[in-house]
């Protein structure tokens, strides 16, 4: 009879898969030793592999070329970065590599865009598309990188107040985007988004604040679905009523020549994950040149927006098992030794679902079991109860180590988590470490932050000068 976890995993899913395999009975990553890992750095543990970075970028770009050459589209295609799925300079230092551009949502990623531009990982060719909704201090940073000759960037329209904002504090001419208000889908509890202008009145706005402006140019339409780009009746027919729009909007603004389709793709959340990106390129390029020959009008150069897509395959967490506890005849518990609230915290705000897999001991007997953090919170656990499958683990020994790696949690969870801040209960954050190829090939490592330590939070509360 095959009991052991390596027989559970070879019946159930492909494996080994592109980046998973073992190499002496112990998980690889990327060809990367997990256990290597802890040995040198010990665990609770998070790492970014930044090639992935580059590797996901690149596949994209190829997805997109192909379309364009595939369908004669006769438009450009560029890829940005939203830095708010991770602010991190390694992230961005490894992003900005391949030729991309970026989104900002926020003031302070202006700042970080002027950082950059000292440093010459950016340039005025840059484009910076500029999202979210404005107050004073980042539209006056909006207007400084603009002031400063950054003729490449783009602020995207949010509301109806923020063109003059803008105006008052930008010197000379400049162009702008408009927010499509997407219709959410029929599972939330609202029906249009809070970001961006309705269907119905985008025309009448440029009409009435932008047509007779001299000053402002509509260069750009953005197109967000919360939800990401899906296959499904819902992306597809929002994407329609976004191209009505767009089509209606060229006819009478010449300027108008891009289309941002924001809302990324999705990224492996299981070893049984399966997504036609290819497929779904090709689909969108031809919906969109279909729609603009149907009109007359030429077609948009295509903008991407890509956050969770470009870092988030790139970072991992590593936990060992510290105990099991048999609270009653059915559950069995492991305690891992850090937090999910707080290192893994969409798995407890959104139910994320990440790919769990142990580090060692696969040719070991398996068991269902549910985990737990460390923290007095009854919602600091990952189970079957907020995921779709249940999870089977090897075999809980004290004498025997078990460590636990969670791939594919590189977007999202050190800001929404507060790197470096107060976590709950003051569990602390783990340590981090980067993870890169030299110019052979070979693996090397580097600390990025240490966990934190006492002092480090009792001087956020005020105990210590």
């Amino acid at each position: 009879m095959n009991t052991k976890y390596i027989d559970l995993i070879s019946q159930t899913f492909d494996f080994p898969q592109e980046e998973f395999k073992l190499e002496e009975k112990q998980l690889q990553f990327h060809d990367i030793d997990l256990m290597a890992l802890v040995e040198e750095y010990g665990a609770p543990l998070k790492f970014t592999y930044l090639p992935q970075i580059s590797n996901n970028i690149n596949k994209a770009k190829g997805w997109f070329k192909k379309a364009l050459k595939n369908n004669k589209y006769k438009g450009k295609y560029h890829y940005c970065y939203c830095t708010k799925s991770s602010h991190f300079k390694h992230v961005l230092n490894e992003a900005l590599k391949n030729d991309i551009h970026i989104e900002t949502s926020s003031a302070f990623d202006i700042d970080i865009v002027e950082n950059l531009k000292k440093e010459g990982k950016i340039t005025d060719e840059t484009y910076v598309i500029s999202n979210g909704f404005k107050r004073s201090q980042y539209v006056t940073n909006i207007a400084r990188l603009i002031n400063n000759g950054h003729k490449n960037a783009i602020p995207i329209i949010d509301n109806y107040e923020e063109l003059d904002l803008l105006s008052q504090e930008i010197e000379g001419k400049f162009n702008v985007g408009i927010r499509i208000a997407s219709e959410e889908e029929p599972k939330f509890e609202f029906y249009t988004s809070r970001l961006g202008i309705g269907y119905k009145n985008i025309v009448p706005f440029y009409k009435n604040q932008i047509q007779g402006n001299k000053k402002v140019k509509l260069k750009m339409l953005h197109f967000f679905i919360n939800t990401g780009i899906r296959d499904n009746a819902y992306y597809w027919n929002e994407l329609h009523k976004c191209l009505k729009v767009y089509t209606s909007l060229k006819k009478i603004c010449p300027s108008l020549d891009s289309l941002n389709i924001g809302g990324g793709f999705p990224i492996k959340n299981s070893l049984a994950f399966d997504f036609d990106y290819e497929y779904m390129v090709d689909e969108i390029i031809n919906q969109i040149k279909l729609a603009c020959e149907d009109e007359e009008v030429p077609v948009p150069h295509i903008f991407t927006e890509f956050g969770s897509f470009t870092v988030g395959e790139s970072g991992g967490a590593i936990y060992e098992v510290l105990y099991q506890k048999q609270q009653n005849d059915r559950e069995k518990w492991n305690m891992i030794n850090s937090s999910f609230i707080t290192t893994l915290p969409d798995t407890w705000a959104i139910n994320k679902r990440f790919i769990l897999l142990p580090i060692n001991r696969w040719h070991d007997s398996y068991e269902r079991v549910l985990l737990g953090g460390l923290t007095c919170d009854s919602d600091d656990y990952y189970n079957s109860e907020q995921h779709m499958n249940a999870i089977y683990l090897p075999k809980y020994n004290k004498e025997k180590p078990l460590y636990l790696g969670f791939f594919n949690t590189g977007a999202y969870q050190e800001t929404i988590g507060g790197f470096g801040g107060l976590q709950h209960c003051l569990i602390p954050s783990p340590k981090h470490i980067l993870i890169d190829r030299d110019e052979d090939g070979n693996i090397t490592t580097s600390l990025f932050s240490e966990q934190q330590k006492s002092e480090d939070l009792l001087k956020i509360l005020g105990y210590e000068n």
